[in-house]
């Protein structure tokens, strides 16, 4: 149909049918939002061609230019071929998940992983009989051992949610690419910013675009960034028919947050390495672990792939155990008691009641969580001012 109407047409037909600017001699500086979900064609040639490809724009679960912006600029980011936005980071994870599985398949993944990534595989080996072994995330040779003849995949993250232990992506991935699977990332902590894990082997990155790209409190979405075109179409298929797309008011707020991504990450991860070494001689505190401060187990590997910084997150182990985290995460006032992350304003969380609920008591050991453990994602504010809020929550969780 024809974007002119005949002139003769009625005010109820006018009405449905609004005149769009045809802009020329000009262009926005912001992606434009095109919240619309279907769009017009001037041919049935072009729209069954349109089913093909990604810059086709037909129906938003398949394409929408505001969510497109966002892939492309993220694929670019990460140093990726192309890449997939998702409707959250469990979406995402998911997506990827059910597009490299099958029945019976196996998976080598690090032993400490999001709460919520760990019951994604319990729930893919109760239903599907996925075997699932799980790694320390620092030793090729404990992945070769665990690797058999029908793995799928090797799931890894960066930065691992919340002990901030480093995986040593290029001799992990190097073992998967050996035996010829993949590896998938979830690189949430660093972001692109930090660290670009294809460029250290890996096949996949996946983001909680909710966290650090976005920023800001206001978005839920994820993101899946591929190496290589033949892997994205194959998980495009996917991904279009599971539905679990990105709004594009999401992937629109998602492409503002990343405009000052460089900024905020300089500024978080700077800050918590300062709070992460004052916090260390905190009397309150048994342990701290930030990959930049000192006595860090992953500290050299840290300097080698996170050479700008060791990220936002802290985790600290308070001496007084369970009962001293929560008084701690119900004094600050600064900082707020939140389960996300990444966020310009300084959370706090305890993640054996939280994130990681769905852990035994056996398993948050396995994973380096004990009971007194905090999460402290820091914000932009003020370091002096953090520490100071800091300082007089842990007094009181003495």
């Amino acid at each position: 149909m024809s974007a002119e109407l005949p002139a003769t047409s009625r005010p109820e037909t006018l009405a449905v049918h609004s005149p769009q600017p045809v802009i020329r001699g000009s262009r926005p500086l912001g992606v434009p939002l095109h919240q619309g979900h279907v769009f017009a064609f001037e041919s049935a040639d072009a729209l069954a061609e349109a089913f093909e490809s990604p810059d086709a724009f037909l129906y938003s679960r398949m394409g929408n230019p505001t969510v497109r912006a966002l892939e492309t600029a993220v694929a670019r980011l990460e140093g990726g071929a192309d890449a997939l936005s998702y409707a959250s980071g469990m979406g995402a994870v998911n997506g990827v998940l059910l597009g490299l599985l099958s029945t019976g398949g196996h998976i080598v993944a690090q032993r400490c992983l999001y709460g919520g990534t760990y019951a994604v595989l319990t729930d893919l080996a109760a239903r599907w009989g996925v075997e699932v072994t799980y790694v320390s995330g620092t030793d090729a040779d404990e992945v070769r051992a665990a690797l058999r003849p029908h793995t799928r995949l090797l799931y890894l993250e960066t930065v691992a949610n919340p002990t901030t232990r480093v995986s040593d992506l290029p001799a992990l991935a190097a073992a998967a690419r050996e035996a010829g699977i993949p590896t998938v990332v979830d690189n949430t902590f660093a972001s692109p910013l930090l660290c670009r894990p294809i460029e250290h082997g890996a096949d996949i990155v996946v983001h909680s675009a909710t966290k650090y790209l976005a920023g800001h409190a206001d978005v839920l979405g994820g993101i899946a960034v591929f190496k290589d075109v033949d892997m994205y179409r194959r998980i495009r298929h996917h991904a279009v028919e599971q539905g679990a797309v990105t709004d594009p008011f999401a992937a629109w707020l998602t492409l503002r947050g990343l405009q000052t991504l460089p900024l905020r990450i300089e500024r978080q991860s700077a800050s918590a390495a300062e709070l992460a070494g004052r916090l260390a001689r905190h009397p309150a505190v048994a342990a701290v672990r930030h990959p930049a401060v000192a006595g860090h187990p992953d500290r050299e590997l840290a300097a080698r792939l996170l050479p700008k910084g060791g990220g936002g997150v802290v985790s600290l182990d308070l001496a007084g155990g369970r009962d001293a985290g929560r008084s701690f995460v119900e004094a600050v006032r600064v900082a707020s008691l939140s389960v996300s992350l990444g966020d310009v304003k300084t959370l706090v969380m305890h993640p054996a009641s939280t994130s990681h609920r769905q852990l035994d008591e056996q398993a948050l050991a396995a994973a380096g969580i004990a009971p007194g453990t905090v999460r402290l994602s820091v914000g932009i504010e003020h370091v002096e001012d953090l520490w100071a809020d800091l300082d007089q929550a842990l007094t009181k969780a003495l």
